[in-house]
């Protein structure tokens, strides 16, 4: 069959939004103010070992602030602190800015974003107050539990205006998995295919073929098919839609039994295209 090819390559706009000059201090001591923590300070370091998801939200005057969450259904706004770049997730589009770190000062540029359309407009809206408000960022901070898994990481950050969230961590894979890991891209095919498979019965995988990229994005390698009979994290298949997918594949120390050394992390989907019928 021949496939139809789509590129997915999204463009990028600024967004032309900088921050306020002005600074308001927070109001009274309502509810919802930050209340006493235990746990270990983290560093700078620990910005980028973990995926950020907002939990609470606050207004300058210190009340719980639900504006930042539009359903319980929607995955909440997740920030990730990579290469001094600060990515936001869950939104519209993929909304990212450069970032630098004083102590516990915080300085964020301009934001952009990925120009994809969106018919949502509320998500389009809370996408906007993001990109708004990423540069009026001043102030972090990251506890850590006593004991590594005693509690999760959470990350309060703190604006200009006065407005406040708190974000909850998930380690990254590279933290979870303790190694930097090796980027490959691996081709999916569109329909999932009866194979074998020792503990399920009636086990359908994906199809999978290696493909490889010259310096300049040049594509100089495809290998062949082959049974794939793991989980991609972050992925989930289409029937239909093939996909080229830019992985992350890590090392995992000691395990199981009946479990892979390896683990397949989805990065981005770098191409997809739809079966021909």
């Amino acid at each position: 069959m021949k496939p139809n090819w789509i590129w997915c390559l999204p463009l990028i706009a600024t967004m032309g939004l900088s921050a306020c000059d002005t600074t308001s201090s927070a109001g009274g001591n309502k509810t919802g103010t930050q209340a006493a923590s235990t746990g270990i300070a983290g560093d700078a370091q620990s910005l980028a070992a973990y995926h950020w998801q907002l939990r609470q939200a606050f207004t300058p005057q210190g009340n719980e602030d639900q504006s930042w969450f539009l359903s319980p259904s929607r995955q909440p706004i997740q920030l990730d602190f990579a290469e001094q770049r600060l990515v936001v997730k869950n939104l519209c589009n993929v909304v990212t800015a450069g970032y630098s770190i004083n102590g516990q000062r915080i300085a964020v540029q301009r934001a952009a974003s990925t120009l994809m359309a969106c018919p949502d407009s509320e998500l389009m809206a809370l996408e906007q107050r993001v990109a708004r408000i990423l540069p009026q960022a001043k102030q972090w901070s990251v506890l850590l539990g006593q004991e590594q898994g005693e509690k999760p990481a959470t990350l309060s950050l703190q604006f200009i205006d006065g407005t406040r969230w708190q974000l909850q961590g998930e380690p990254t894979a590279q933290t979870k998995y303790g190694n930097a890991g090796e980027r490959i891209f691996l081709e999916v095919a569109p329909q999932l295919e009866a194979c074998s498979h020792p503990l399920m019965p009636n086990f359908k995988c994906m199809r999978v073929r290696e493909i490889r990229y010259a310096d300049n994005g040049v594509k100089n390698y495809t290998g062949e098919w082959e049974n794939f009979y793991q989980q991609i994290q972050g992925y989930e298949h289409q029937a239909g839609t093939g996909k080229v997918l830019r992985i992350m594949r890590y090392k995992v120390k000691n395990p199981p039994a009946d479990a892979s050394s390896l683990a397949y992390v989805l990065d981005m989907v770098v191409e997809s295209y739809q079966e021909k019928r």
